[in-house]
């Protein structure tokens, strides 16, 4: 049994978050008994969300007693180790409720102001996504790499939008990658769209604002699938979240400015 403590953190996150997303799958098949509530627009939550964040939390901390835990339905708890493990049971709930693929369980773990590790899963389509900080990333014990892309008419890039900032802020990006011969799609899971960035699915992702929970795991992703990621404060966004750009290297600078010009940053 490993003793290092970023391997041994790695491979019991991998567990957990598959016992967690088999728990999801449970609940995406049996919708009619959801409980559901709105918490925003387009922001819901359902007893689903809740009872796997639950599991997750108790994985953890019977697993890392001393590992501090963030969640997105449930308080935070602090710890001595070192480590804070950052968890969104169900990014893509509006998907997950109405029934739509597009929905994932996330984990993250940070330690020294650095997501360490990273674990997506995607129950519907039998995909995991991993990473841990310089080992890269993979999907199914295959090796991930970005798109080859270097120009915004090779690919698609995911654009998210957030209530937080003016509609027609994200209405000028649109204008100004389809007038570059871009295509454009918003999956309902930021932490998806990430994904599949790190897998070249998708040549770049960007999003006003995203919490820590839905962006830390899949940013990591595409760092060690060799993507780049626009620089942020992780405190921040621990707090309150932040901005999210992403490409592969041969758009980022493109994709960087385009989203500068268009959110006024």
């Amino acid at each position: 049994m490993t003793t290092d403590p970023l391997t041994l953190r790695h491979e019991t996150a991998v567990h957990i978050v598959d016992a967690a997303a088999h728990r999801a799958l449970e609940f995406f098949r049996s919708r009619e008994k959801l409980d559901i509530a709105v918490k925003g627009l387009q922001d819901w939550v359902s007893n689903a969300d809740k009872s796997v964040e639950d599991q997750i939390r108790a994985a953890l901390i019977k697993a890392f007693p001393n590992d501090a835990v963030i969640g997105e339905e449930h308080g935070n708890l602090t710890g001595t180790s070192g480590y804070t493990w950052v968890i969104d049971p169900i990014d893509g709930t509006t998907n997950f409720v109405n029934g739509t693929p597009g929905w994932c369980v996330v984990l993250a773990c940070v330690l020294e102001q650095q997501s360490v590790i990273a674990v997506i899963q995607d129950p519907v389509a039998n995909e995991v996504y991993s990473a841990v900080r310089g080992q890269g990333a993979v999907m199914n014990g295959q090796a991930l790499s970005v798109s080859s892309a270097v120009s915004l008419d090779q690919g698609t890039l995911g654009v998210g939008h957030s209530t937080r900032v003016p509609a027609q802020h994200t209405v000028e990006l649109l204008q100004r990658l389809l007038d570059q011969g871009g295509l454009f799609r918003r999956g309902g899971s930021g932490a998806l769209d990430l994904a599949y960035v790190a897998a070249g699915r998708l040549i770049g992702y960007v999003e006003p604002h995203m919490n820590a929970w839905d962006c830390l795991a899949a940013l990591l992703l595409v760092e060690e699938a060799n993507g780049c990621v626009e620089p942020f404060n992780m405190a921040e966004m621990i707090q309150s979240g932040g901005q999210v750009v992403v490409a592969c290297p041969g758009i980022y600078d493109t994709v960087r400015q385009m989203t500068e010009q268009s959110y006024k940053n």
